[in-house]
Order: C-alpha cells, then sequence, then structure tokens
C-alpha cells in the first residue's frame, strides 16, 4: 500500500499556506494557539486560541506576528480577528496561578483551556513553539508558528491586545510601576520601580528579580506575597470590558487553581526575564 505524498510547505509560500495545505488534506477547521506575557514578571499569562474560515474569507489584512505590529495595527488587526473568525477564545492566568504552579505548566494549561473553549471542534491544531498534549485531535508545535500561520498569528494578536488593556487597567491600580509603558516586562524603569516601591500583588513572586526586591528571597512564593493585597485585577468591575468587547463566538475566562501544586524554586523562570514581547 502506497503512503500519501509527503507535502512540503515553504516558508516564503506565505502566511496563510500551511493552514491551506492542511485543509487540502481534509482538516477543514485548523485551530492556532498562542500566547502572551510569558517572559513578564508581572500581570497575567494570556493564552489565545482561534480558526479562522478557509480560503479568501478568512484572510486578514495586515495580519502577523503581533509583536511585529505597532499597537495601533494590533488594535485594528484584533477586531479584524474577531470579526472574522468562526471561533476565538481567550484564557488568563493570574500571576498567583503562575507562582503557584511554574510558567510552562500554566502555558500549556492555557493553551490546553482556550482551544477546549472554542465553539467550533478543531481539526488540527496549530501551537507556537510548544507542544500541546490531551487535545484529543492531531497538532504539530511550529517554531515562530505565529510567523509562520494565520491562525496562530491570529491568536497572537488575540492574546497580545487582551494582555496590553489588562496591563493598562492594572497601571491605574498601581501607578507607580509604569505597567502602561512597558506592560510588566523587564525593564530599566520596572527594575527601578521594583527597587523602589517593592513588588505588588500583581507582580510574579517566583521570578528572581522580584524575589529578591520582596526582600524576602529565600521563601517560597505564596510567601513572598503582601499579607494583604489590594483586590485582584480579575472582579467583575474589571472583565467586564472584556466581555463587552468580545464576539458572540468567543470566550473570555479566567482560569484559577483551588489546590496549587506545589511552589517552583525561585530562580526557575529567571531565563525568561529579559525576554520582550
Amino acid at each position: 500500500m502506497l503512503a500519501p505524498p509527503r507535502t512540503v510547505v515553504r516558508r516564503e509560500a506565505g502566511l496563510y499556506a500551511l493552514e491551506q495545505a492542511l485543509q487540502r488534506r481534509g482538516f477543514r477547521h485548523v485551530a492556532g494557539a498562542d500566547e502572551a506575557g510569558r517572559g513578564a514578571c508581572a500581570g497575567p499569562l494570556v493564552a489565545a486560541a482561534a480558526i479562522l474560515p478557509e480560503g479568501r474569507r478568512g484572510e486578514i489584512p495586515g495580519l502577523a506576528d503581533s509583536k511585529l505590529l505597532t499597537p495601533a495595527a494590533r488594535e485594528r488587526v484584533y477586531d479584524q480577528v474577531v470579526a472574522k473568525a468562526l471561533a476565538w477564545s481567550v484564557m488568563i492566568i493570574p500571576p498567583t496561578e503562575v507562582d503557584a504552579r511554574g510558567l510552562h505548566v500554566c502555558n500549556l494549561a492555557a493553551m490546553r483551556r482556550a482551544l477546549a473553549s472554542l465553539d467550533v471542534r478543531p481539526e488540527y491544531v496549530l501551537t507556537d513553539g510548544f507542544p500541546v498534549d490531551g487535545l484529543g485531535v492531531p497538532g504539530l508545535a511550529v517554531w515562530k508558528g505565529d510567523r509562520v500561520a494565520a491562525c496562530v498569528a491570529a491568536a497572537s494578536v488575540l492574546a497580545k491586545v487582551t494582555r496590553d488593556r489588562l496591563m493598562v487597567e492594572l497601571d491605574a491600580k498601581f501607578p507607580d510601576y509604569g505597567f502602561a509603558v512597558h506592560k510588566g516586562y523587564i525593564t530599566e524603569e520596572h527594575s527601578t520601580a521594583l527597587t523602589t516601591h517593592g513588588p505588588c500583588s500583581e507582580h510574579r513572586f517566583s521570578y528572581v528579580n522580584v524575589a529578591a526586591a520582596s526582600g524576602r528571597g529565600n521563601r517560597p512564593p505564596r510567601a513572598r506575597r503582601p499579607a494583604d493585597p489590594p483586590p485582584a485585577l480579575f472582579d467583575v468591575s474589571v472583565t467586564e470590558p472584556l466581555l463587552i468587547l468580545q464576539a458572540p463566538e468567543g470566550t473570555v475566562g479566567v482560569a484559577s487553581s483551588e489546590q496549587p501544586q506545589p511552589s517552583p524554586s525561585v530562580g526557575e523562570d529567571s531565563a525568561m526575564e529579559g525576554e520582550t514581547r
């Protein structure tokens, strides 16, 4: 019995070529998943998933890796993705969850939850960088997937815009840190604020620089948090704007762990601190 011919997709074929090749093989609904905030030391980790229509109906002007777009362009593309996608979803993982379970575990869980929340069941899944198991459908982890596959690029825009909006909300609650500018990533301004004011409840205390600024670096992340933190970001007053912005097919969720796993070591995420998104 002859094996089916091998499909070769070249990068220069364009952002939609990989999905079109999969659709020609019978996988009509190809979902992409990506995250934003992995390298930040403050604020939530946000994962998103999206399924775009087949053919020209799924083409979105200006769609690209969210990191390559200006803030204004990201907002325009976000609106187009929400309007055109067959299904989309966003999952928000608060920093307490990142501290309790570890960054990589949360990253995979967030993408898994985002994909499972899609109103249209995917027939094939493309993820950016990391393979995600337990989906019940075939999938492929694509290196720099947000620059290779349109559905992954769409997910990256959903995740980035959602997270940036949340960081602007956080800036109003914690004005000493400049969250609206650097979005929780490590910059000179952010490092200076951490040294001057210490971390707030929205910082990730499992990160080395935050642990050092807390003055209690030898304690587990949960013990380093402020004893009486301000009200959590993810209350009704803050999430309502997101719910208004979503399309009927889309979902926005907040994930939390009632029984968190043992805290990771202080240095677990140190390699990610210099990353920029």
